[in-house]
């Protein structure tokens, strides 16, 4: 095939995934984006150990991203979770599966995971280019800002891989949603994805626990039943166990219904087990040493049993075992999308071809959290990031031959 000029504007997992296929495949590949360097929210990702991927059972692992799961299944049957970790150990980057399922690096960290895909890259071809922000159409072309001044990048064929609207302070502003809709193209409004949660603490609850861990827990919503850990922050409730509940959560919100998170302090226990342990205890002595003695709970979970209960309820055994394994905290909001570690919404897949094109701009096309879908965690995201970007490209090379 004769040699194609292609621009890929934005530089996380899904445009450098791209660039990765196409470079191979003959092209030449140029990368713009409009940060210092690339891949900044990837690399933030890695900061407390970059969940990778998944180990579950594939079928599980496909059917995650809700009302998008079919769409999404063609990439990620292309590009699944063991092909990801081979990937990664193709450059020199092993992986290990937690407790959780999770797949993280050994290393636990982005950083020499990206140093060696960016260094693959180079020797592909690929060719870099940074603080180059796009700007709209013009000229048939593509408008770049850049500290040069304003550029039109001509092209074969594009890609759009500029992320959601979530970590805006690291490139994904979704500034790029105007210009689409200039041109037609339906797109989703976003929301927060990936997200925290405001819960009303009483002052003295928050000053005390804020910041601290609940570990070793499982949490209920209409998602499903899972285990994990959270934190307390000032706001509400954060961490991996609650997003995974967060877009049911979000949802039920929208809709103007209430929202809970309904959460077992102690999995390992029965609510009758419990109930008789409690009962044994002293009636005089105090919740905080019955809740130690009986049921092996203190500090923040104590915390949080005071900090939701009715008073009748923690001197009551049955009512009190019965709270302990499914304790309710009540939502107020999601946090502002700006935190969220992702997205839900964008461009609507009634916009796109098999091969990820935008049919109304032929020799336009997208990937990652452009589109409107979402993923429960971390891990889900970037793996369905990297194949919608493979996707993608192969939907270009299939493009430029016809």
């Amino acid at each position: 095939m004769a040699e194609k000029q292609i621009a890929i504007i934005g530089g996380g997992p899904a445009g450098l995934m791209a660039a990765e296929v196409l470079s191979a495949s003959g092209h030449r590949v140029t990368v713009y984006d409009s940060m210092p360097t690339v891949a900044r929210k990837f690399l933030l990702a890695g900061k407390s150990g970059l969940n990778i991927t998944h180990s579950e059972e594939f079928r599980l692992f496909a059917d995650r991203f809700g009302t998008a799961s079919p769409r999404l299944r063609a990439a990620l049957d292309r590009f699944g979770p063991d092909d990801v970790r081979a990937w990664a150990e193709g450059l020199g980057t092993e992986t290990f599966i937690g407790s959780s399922g999770r797949v993280f690096p050994k290393a636990m960290k982005a950083s020499p995971l990206l140093r060696a895909w960016l260094a693959r890259l180079e020797a592909q071809g690929v060719s870099v280019m940074t603080r180059h922000r796009w700007s709209g159409f013009s000229d048939g072309g593509l408008a770049l800002e850049t500290p040069q001044g304003r550029k039109i990048v001509e092209y074969d064929a594009a890609l759009l891989a500029l992320g959601g609207a979530s970590y805006p302070r690291l490139g994904s502003d979704a500034a790029w949603v105007d210009w689409l809709e200039d041109k037609a193209i339906d797109i989703t409004p976003f929301q927060p994805a990936n997200c925290g949660f405001d819960v009303a603490w009483s002052v003295p609850f928050k000053e005390r626990f804020a910041g601290a861990p609940l570990k070793a827990v499982t949490a209920t919503s209409e998602a499903g039943t899972f285990p994990g850990e959270f934190v307390i922050s000032q706001t509400g409730i954060e961490g991996s166990l609650v997003y995974a509940h967060a877009a049911a959560l979000r949802d039920r919100l929208a809709r103007g219904d209430k929202a809970v998170l309904v959460v077992d302090l102690v999995p390992g226990r029965t609510t009758e087990r419990l109930a008789r342990e409690l009962a044994r205890q002293d009636a005089k002595a105090s919740l905080s040493n019955r809740l130690r003695k009986g049921a092996g709970i203190e500090g923040v979970k104590a915390g949080l049993i005071r900090e939701l209960a009715a008073p009748p309820i923690l001197s009551e055994p049955e009512g009190l075992a019965r709270l302990i394994k499914a304790l309710p905290i009540p939502l107020l909001r999601p946090r502002p999308i700006a935190e969220a570690i992702s997205s839900a919404g964008g461009i609507r897949w009634s916009e796109l071809d098999e091969g990820y094109m935008l049919k109304k701009l032929p020799g336009l096309f997208v990937a990652g959290e452009m589109i409107d879908w979402e993923a429960p965690t971390g891990g889900y995201l970037l793996t369905a990031c990297f194949a919608t970007g493979r996707t993608a490209a192969e939907g270009m090379v299939a493009w430029l031959k016809r």
